[in-house]
């Protein structure tokens, strides 16, 4: 077992690192600009109206100490060292799970150029390689077409259905599940992406 923390990884031109306070102003600003496009996918806290603005601080602070015992790895995602978007793996449990789930959001100016997809895959390789997780989980709405193709370009085998699995826009929402192994993983999530990028062009979405 390894925390795995604080960790950088990148592709080209699309980087991974820690988050942290002096992301505020422009994580402020990226948000602000994407309320509309990230409502639909974001999960939300039934009756709870928290500001942005007023919660960064605490959010940064809560995700690094998470961080540091082995729950969480909270990511910034860069694109030419701009900060575009986010993928966090959450509730992390060791012993005989050994995995965790995986979450993400783009900058809509950003979308349909493949980082999120890239992104993914580099913060999985990490994840199997060399914090020593076992299994990663990704749940998606249905309804969210190009999140259902960062899974399959990756090769993540779906599990079902979970009915109002989370609180996300005002509602309790169904979400299609989809894992991988360590096992199924062997060959590396990024050569997988970059091989299966070479026939099929990156399509324009949402985030997921």
């Amino acid at each position: 077992m390894s925390t795995g923390w604080p960790a950088r990884l990148g592709h080209a031109r699309i980087g991974l690192r820690p988050i942290r306070r002096g992301d505020a102003r422009t994580w402020r600003e990226v948000r602000a600009r994407n309320v509309t496009w990230l409502a639909p996918w974001e999960a939300t806290s039934p009756g709870l109206r928290v500001p942005e603005e007023a919660s960064f601080t605490a959010m940064v602070r809560h995700l690094r100490a998470e961080a540091r015992a082995g729950r969480m790895l909270p990511f910034i995602v860069t694109y030419d060292g701009r900060l575009v978007g986010q993928v966090t793996v959450g509730g992390i449990f060791w012993g005989s799970l050994s995995g965790g789930h995986i979450g993400y959001w783009v900058d809509r100016d950003y979308a349909g150029r493949g980082i999120i997809p890239i992104a993914v895959a580099l913060v999985s390789d990490h994840c199997f390689r060399t914090v020593g997780l076992h299994r990663l989980e990704i749940n998606i709405r249905p309804e969210n077409a190009a999140s259902l193709r960062v899974v399959a370009k990756l090769g993540f085998r779906p599990e079902g259905r979970r009915l109002r699995y989370l609180h996300i826009d005002g509602a309790w929402r169904d979400h299609l599940s989809f894992a991988l192994t360590a096992e199924e993983a062997r060959d590396g999530l990024l050569n997988r992406l970059l091989a299966s990028a070479r026939s099929e062009p990156t399509a324009p979405g949402q985030p997921g």
